[in-house]
């Protein structure tokens, strides 16, 4: 949960109160003494905070609160009720050895891999605004592998203004490891097409590489490099917790993650925790994949949950427009305290400007527990459990 190799000495040396109930002993021991009904207090120093957290789930406890007590590491040694403090962090960083499982470059940009587009869909329906398209690419033929969180490049067909190749851009994969189809030999894109009028002459530009694919017809070549990133990665645990905020295509990593989730039966990851997906757009039909995404919210309400902020259908509490951080900010109590939560990891995905109204709304959660959200969120990048893809 939190790091304690770059945490100030003065976070270090809080103690917290925890308040639980619904404990009992068989499944494992805690340092302090403990009642078997009815909410117990606990008092633990900061740094040993995420082992209690795991401690009470194994006995089938359940936090009620967290409080910050004193600012003095030595009222420790004078209750003999709280627990030792470990100089273990709590999260630790991964492991290069995991690290180094991770498929990076195995096409490049002077030889990339040459794709074949099976399916282009539209995903804007009627009332919303732009055009994003889902894409599916074949990949039989090559060794192009990736994992949930990863992107590809795309190389586009024809040359810029001085004749040379056009440059690559980078596009978050929207299916899991095993590609929509199930066999191992697809991967898909979502792609919203960039339109814009020029602002000194109102001449409509269009984005070189997001037309390129928008226009791809099935059957057509695609120039693929990649796979590329570790930021995004969806961790191994079929028990962690999984917050999701995103605009837009931004949504395209999520899309894999709820797949591998809700959509595959894989035996050697059956989802167990819970995933809470914040989606931000314009209007409703600008909700990308909606009917799948609700039909999962259905089926598995006890481990998805589903929020949308529409900006121009919907109002935030001061009578503005509702944007995905005024909804981080209506929930953030309750998203404070899975993030306390060693095996929740945070990831955000979009427009850069919703990463400011995120940490607004986080910091007056973690305040009212006195904890400053600024430290706190470095500990958890540091500790591979905040992660941030935003443009």
């Amino acid at each position: 949960m939190f790091s304690t190799g770059s945490g100030s000495s003065t976070s270090l040396g809080r103690l917290f109160i925890f308040e639980v109930t619904g404990l009992r002993r068989n499944g494992g021991e805690v340092s302090s003494p403990l009642r078997q009904s009815g909410p117990s207090s606990i008092k633990v120093p900061y740094d040993r905070m995420s082992q209690m957290m795991r401690q009470i789930q194994q006995m089938g406890g359940k936090i009620l609160s967290i409080k910050p007590v004193g600012d003095a590491v030595a009222a420790m040694s004078a209750d003999s009720s709280a627990p030792q403090a470990t100089a273990q962090a709590a999260a630790a960083p991964k492991s290069k050895k995991a690290e180094s499982k991770v498929p990076v470059n195995i096409y490049r940009p002077k030889d990339p891999f040459v794709g074949k587009c099976l399916s282009n869909e539209e995903l804007v329906r009627e009332g919303g605004t732009g055009t994003v398209k889902h894409l599916k690419f074949d990949l039989s033929g090559g060794d192009l592998h990736y994992l949930e969180g990863q992107s590809i490049g795309i190389i586009p067909d024809g040359t810029d203004k001085d004749g040379k190749p056009h440059k690559l851009r980078l596009y978050s994969i929207a299916s899991t490891r095993h590609g929509d189809d199930l066999n191992d030999k697809t991967v898909s894109l979502c792609v919203r097409k960039l339109e814009y009028n020029h602002p000194e002459t109102g001449e409509l530009v269009e984005g070189v590489c997001s037309t390129f694919l928008c226009n791809l017809e099935p059957g057509a070549g695609v120039k693929i490099t990649g796979p590329v990133g570790k930021e995004m990665l969806l961790p191994d645990d079929p028990e962690a917790n999984i917050v999701m905020m995103a605009t837009g295509t931004g949504i395209a990593p999520f899309r894999a993650f709820l797949w591998r989730m809700f959509k595959e039966n894989n035996p050697d990851y059956q989802f167990k925790g819970l995933a809470w997906l914040f989606f931000g757009c314009a209007y409703t039909g600008n909700i990308l994949y909606k009917e799948d995404l609700e039909a999962m919210q259905s089926q598995y309400p006890e481990n998805f949950k589903l929020t949308y902020a529409i900006s121009r259908e919907q109002q935030n509490a001061a009578g503005g427009k509702m944007y995905i951080q005024d909804r981080i900010a209506e929930n953030a109590d309750e998203l404070w305290k899975l993030v306390q939560q060693e095996n929740t990891h945070t990831y955000i995905c979009g427009l850069k400007g919703m990463e400011g109204g995120i940490d607004e709304g986080m910091s007056k959660a973690a305040a009212k527990n006195g904890v400053d959200w600024s430290s706190y969120v470095r500990d958890l990048k540091k500790a591979h459990r905040w992660h941030v893809e935003t443009y």
